[in-house]
């Protein structure tokens, strides 16, 4: 499909003369906040804020990678998308295939969330695939509960639709009547994979899928995820701390800090002109396995404020090596600088200079 102009008609952003995109997921102003309770009445007396203003669109049949440093809220954004978790306030809106109106998700009960069928479009993938199974149940019903739920099937046509998808994931037959433990690692995420794509989903969050496996396992899974995706025509949420990981996979890149995002942009884009100075220190913290050419690492002072009383201003200022007073004062907003790149910084033009004049390159 073709358009001569660029555009947004409710769910579909027309990207240019002769490409289009859709949206799947698009998130307003999220914010998730869990309480703090206190005193002999258990009462609130303040907030963790893990998100705090999440503007984000995701387009159907990309990878949107997901990183940034422990607690900034990555996984927290996932499980508020597929409603593992409430939201305190803001829209989640999932368009449905072939359909150009959104429908709010968190104006939805659960109960009509499975009437509708949207639950079962919506999954994940644990970190821990050990411990987001039953290890009473055997593999063959682990696979069969989640088809139950979005399919009305006969024995004999539950019991071919498993066995194709073990074989999709990699594995066998034989597999069938035996429990989680049994399996290694690689086998048993193989087999969580197996589990969120038994109810055919649209969008899938995928948290840190890989953390937990031998790099070669690694290697694996992600060709296995990569091969699901452009085969089911499926998008990708892909939460991680792992760079190298995520610039493998993903197309598109967003930065977490702190409940926000600092920065967007093409995988590519973002890899080889970051603008945020966070950015810059994770990309800086890549290992290298020749030491000799290892470059100069950005050490950040300080530890990550609690989010439960985030710094004013730009939250990054107390740590940001080149933050100016106007940075502890104003929030900067995320903008977009060309190229659909956006990032919140207030000095975001002058920020790849002012890196290379004092750590000169700081990865390769």
């Amino acid at each position: 499909m073709l358009c001569r102009k660029s555009g947004i008609i409710k769910g579909i952003l027309f990207k240019s003369a002769d490409t289009i995109m859709e949206k799947i997921i698009e998130l307003k102003n999220l914010k998730k906040y869990y309480p703090i309770l206190g005193g002999l009445l258990r009462k609130q007396i303040n907030s963790v804020k893990a998100l705090d203003g999440i503007d984000l669109d995701i387009y159907r049949g990309e990878c949107l990678g997901l990183v940034g440093e422990s607690g900034c809220g990555k996984t927290t954004t996932g499980k508020a998308i597929i409603r593992l978790h409430d939201s305190t306030s803001g829209d989640i809106n999932y368009y449905p295939e072939g359909s150009t109106d959104p429908v709010n998700i968190v104006n939805m009960g659960r109960t009509e969330m499975k009437r509708r069928n949207i639950r079962s479009k919506l999954q994940m993938v644990f970190q821990d695939p050990t411990n987001s199974m039953n290890p009473r149940m055997l593999v063959k019903n682990i696979i069969a509960e989640p088809i139950r739920e979005a399919e009305n099937l006969n024995s004999r046509e539950m019991d071919v639709k498993i066995k194709d998808l073990l074989k999709l994931v990699g594995l066998d037959d034989h597999h069938l009547l035996r429990y989680p433990h049994e399996f290694s690692g690689g086998q048993r995420q193989r087999l969580a994979v197996a589990r969120a794509i038994a109810s055919n989903p649209e969008f899938l969050v995928l948290d840190e899928p890989t953390s937990a496996l031998d790099v070669s396992v690694q290697a694996q899974i992600l060709n296995l995820l990569k091969q699901l995706q452009h085969k089911l025509n499926m998008t990708y949420l892909f939460v991680t701390h792992h760079l190298y990981v995520v610039k493998y996979i993903s197309t598109r890149l967003a930065v977490m800090y702190l409940g926000k995002i600092v920065e967007l942009s093409q995988t590519n884009d973002l890899f080889d002109s970051p603008m945020h100075p966070y950015t810059f220190a994770l990309l800086s913290a890549i290992p290298d396995v020749d030491v000799d050419k290892t470059p100069n690492r950005i050490i950040l002072d300080g530890d990550v404020p609690s989010p439960i009383d985030p710094p004013k201003g730009c939250r990054f200022h107390p740590r940001c090596p080149f933050a100016i007073e106007h940075c502890s004062i104003e929030e900067p907003v995320l903008e977009d600088v060309g190229n659909e790149h956006k990032v919140a910084c207030h000095r975001k033009l002058d920020i790849p200079k002012l890196v290379f004049d004092k750590y000169g390159k700081i990865y390769t």
